[in-house]
């Protein structure tokens, strides 16, 4: 992977760069992002996406029909992602918290981490009404999940860093909004697809603020902002890896080209990187030039693995097509 320079500079040295001053050095560029995120964001209802005429009760107080598989016509890897969505999302509140705690609850930046956690809880409320509505999902095994994830809370593996919590997030709000996105093509019913798409709109203006506020930061401090992004984009795991029974989920999602690591380098880690243009960044101190180098390196790694994956999977759809004839 090729290096073109493109020569930064700041007038203040890496170790200057605490996430204090990060932080308030950072305050404008929230304003404006959050200024604009205000104006480009549209106003939605998820009451609207749930087919309340189709409800009907359970068992329980209200002596209803016991939940069957046949019950709805979203398609079993529809209702895995679903699920898997819809759990990540329960856990908000640990979410919110370790926002709250990094980047403050005050200023520009409080009102964002107000604003933004008030969009994402949208998400969760709209998922479960569906999937309870519609019976897509057992509602036993769905609340003793929810209970059993968010017992558990989030930590993040980027709470020592501010420049890595905001790497991070810039990665997996696109990966969240890919993740709904494709959840939504794959369900089998077009409502899902509708709900899905308000979703990932939601979480891609997110992504927005974030990667902006990154590019920022590559400005201010490039070498600090190198090793964060190298150190997220190497060791990134989705937040809802806690959940119950998350391998397998994941194993089926990624087989059912929902989100797998062809996805994830090509639709989630490149664009975010192109638009970042951080492989053409030069100028770097050692620190940040060693951290460009190992992303390179992994980059190139990833793709190999995802190219391995991908001939792996043709192979079993030809089995599978053969098996058929």
């Amino acid at each position: 992977m090729t290096i073109a320079p493109v020569q930064r500079s700041t007038s203040l040295g890496s170790s200057a760069w605490t996430d204090a001053r990060l932080i308030l050095a950072l305050e404008e560029v929230v304003e404006k992002e959050l200024d604009r995120h205000l104006k480009v964001a549209k106003e939605w209802m998820p009451h609207e996406f749930v087919p309340w005429s189709r409800g009907r009760d359970f068992p329980g107080v209200l002596d209803g029909e016991a939940w069957e598989p046949g019950d709805s016509k979203v398609t079993p890897l529809g209702r895995v992602s679903l699920v898997v969505n819809l759990l990540t999302e329960d856990n908000l509140p640990s979410y919110h918290h370790e926002i709250a705690t990094m980047f403050g609850r005050e200023g520009a930046w409080g009102t964002w981490v107000h604003r933004w956690t008030a969009e994402e809880g949208r998400h969760g409320i709209a998922i479960r009404d569906y999937l309870l509505t519609t019976r897509a999902v057992d509602p036993d095994e769905l609340e003793r999940a929810r209970m059993s994830h968010m017992s558990e809370g989030f930590t993040s593996d980027n709470a020592h860093s501010m420049l890595q919590s905001v790497a991070y997030v810039a990665f997996q709000e696109l990966a969240t909004r890919i993740s709904h996105r494709n959840t939504g093509h794959y369900a089998g019913c077009p409502l899902a697809d509708q709900l899905l798409a308000k979703i990932a709109n939601d979480e891609n203006l997110h992504m927005v603020f974030y990667r902006n506020l990154l590019k920022a930061a590559l400005e201010i401090a490039p070498d600090q902002a190198m090793r964060a992004i190298a150190d997220v984009v190497t060791d990134f795991r989705m937040p809802g890896h806690g959940i119950p029974g998350f391998e397998r989920a994941a194993a089926q999602i990624a087989l059912g080209g929902v989100y797998n690591l062809r996805i994830h380098h090509d639709d989630v880690l490149q664009p975010v990187l192109r638009h970042l243009k951080v492989m053409e960044i030069g100028g770097l101190g050692p620190e940040g030039l060693q951290a460009q180098q190992e992303l390179g390196v992994f980059l190139d790694g990833l793709d190999a693995q995802a190219t391995k994956f991908d001939e792996r999977q043709a192979a079993r759809l030809a089995r599978i097509a053969a098996r058929k004839q």
